[in-house]
């Protein structure tokens, strides 16, 4: 099974899964002709994507849907809240499933399962996704780690985790106080450092590489991110480099491939 981000930022966000010559979406919050190229670039068409699992109704994850769904129909699941919030936007030839969180269904030959995540928006989840006897955990959007984010996401060979912001530059930056305490809320974003020790329980259970993902452009950089979540992990003794591969999704490109 193989993962690559297609773009990770609050301004869109994409990432393909693919095994076997089946291929799934993460999310389609970028514009479809954006979504076409860069899968064009790793080989795929369009029309072989089976599925999109959809985390949450927010625009940043779900921009390019409406247009993708009026040249394609893969099945689109996501949580019955986020399907009220974003049915309109389909095209009518994509059927809606409902996901549970907890639920193991099928997809493309996929074992998807969602997670409830603590983000404001309604039916928000995370996903694992199995398949070939591995697993990956996409977990962004959290504005805490909940021991539902941390039980469905042990023991996954790939993480995806969220490293949205440094708590200096949110704190000092110029977002309005409003937005700087939805951010820093329970129902926000996970800062370098909560990302750092989410990262840790990970690896302890099993995940030999790690995505930081959902990056801030305003209150964050590549630099700081890596910096912070790779001292986490060396302080609880994860060896980067050698235990684990870390690497952080650039915002606007595919990063590379990574398979487990």
């Amino acid at each position: 099974m193989r993962i690559t981000t297609l773009a990770s930022s609050s301004s869109g966000n994409c990432a393909l899964v693919s095994h076997g010559g089946a291929h799934i979406l993460i999310d389609a919050g970028i514009s479809y002709k954006r979504i076409r190229g860069s899968l064009r670039e790793l080989g795929v068409e369009p029309g072989e994507i089976s599925a999109i699992l959809v985390t949450h109704s927010h625009s940043d994850h779900i921009n390019g849907l409406g247009i993708m769904t009026k040249y394609i129909a893969p099945r689109i699941f996501a949580t019955r809240a986020t399907l009220d919030a974003i049915e309109n936007q389909v095209a009518g030839g994509s059927p809606l499933e409902v996901i549970e969180p907890g639920v193991v269904l099928d997809a493309a030959g996929f074992g998807i399962r969602a997670f409830r995540t603590s983000h404001d928006a309604p039916g928000s989840v995370g996903f694992t996704v199995s398949a070939g006897g591995r697993t990956l955990a996409f977990a962004t959007d959290l504005g805490i780690v909940t021991e539902d984010v941390l039980t469905a996401a042990s023991g996954a060979d790939l993480a995806v985790v969220e490293a949205n912001h440094d708590i200096t530059m949110l704190k000092f930056g110029n977002y309005p106080p409003s937005l700087r305490r939805r951010i820093a809320s329970e129902m926000g974003h996970l800062s370098n450092l909560a990302g750092g020790a989410l990262a840790l329980e990970l690896a302890k259970s099993g995940a030999r590489k790690i995505i930081l993902a959902h990056l801030s452009r305003e209150n964050n950089t590549p630099e700081l991110a890596y910096r912070d979540v790779r001292d986490a992990l060396s302080r609880g003794g994860a060896d980067v480099g050698g235990d684990v591969e870390l690497t952080v999704a650039p915002p606007d490109t595919p990063c590379g491939t990574l398979g487990v």
